[in-house]
């Protein structure tokens, strides 16, 4: 097992520091977004029967939306205390501690694979690495869903709610994502950019691509 670097232990500390507030603050943030609500809801047809992970799910609010629509789906975080809120908030599902780029699952076991906005915090030199994991865990035919922020420069929180912690949140290219997932085996299947929500306090674009590891069919009708 691959020791935990620097940013996954800093991204680990961030989160535990400011679950609480976080949860207060953010954790109903798909109640706001329809559209972001109708992609899960297109990956969760897609998939159809089989398991999904939700990594890096922090208080488990996309695991429980996919889990409303019938989804069997569990969520893995780094972060024990974003962890004990997902599951004071939703009990009747699983959630694990984890790292990402070194998942406990079985190779090609999981019909799809949602990472919202949990690649964020992964430095560019390790995408590699965290595509080809997923890559690993998905069945052939198996569904990804990938959501981040548009840019090129990170946004720093520095002591969020007054937390003495700092953490860098980092904006991609979707050309970028793209085309690293394409090295990592998977057929992209759409890209979809939506223009930030001020209201909601989103100052750049939004992304989700979603895309299949090849092979046999994961979906109810070929999908």
């Amino acid at each position: 097992m691959r020791d935990a670097s620097d940013f996954l232990a800093a991204t680990r500390d961030f989160y535990d520091a400011i679950a609480e507030d976080y949860a207060e603050h953010l954790a109903d943030h798909l109640t706001h977004r329809p559209l972001d609500r109708a992609l899960l809801r297109g990956f969760a047809e897609m998939v159809g029967e089989g398991t999904v992970a939700d990594l890096g799910c922090g208080t488990g609010a996309a695991t429980a939306y996919l889990g409303s629509l019938g989804v069997d789906v569990f969520g893995l975080d780094l972060s024990a205390s974003m962890l004990a809120i997902a599951r004071r908030r939703h009990p009747d599902l699983r959630f694990e501690q984890g790292s990402m780029l070194d998942l406990a699952i079985a190779d090609a076991s999981l019909a799809g694979a949602v990472s919202w906005y949990s690649s964020i915090h992964t430095p560019a030199a390790e995408l590699p690495a965290l595509f080809a994991e997923f890559h690993r865990v998905l069945r052939p035919g198996g569904h990804l869903l990938v959501a981040f922020q548009v840019g090129e420069e990170p946004r720093r929180h520095d002591r969020p709610w007054g937390r003495p912690v700092v953490l860098d949140f980092q904006r991609r290219r979707p050309e970028r994502i793209a085309a690293l997932l394409g090295d990592a085996g998977f057929a992209l299947g759409s890209t979809t950019v939506r223009e930030p929500d001020e209201q909601l306090g989103e100052a750049v674009p939004q992304a989700v691509l979603y895309a299949r590891k090849p092979g046999a069919s994961a979906g109810p009708a070929g999908a």
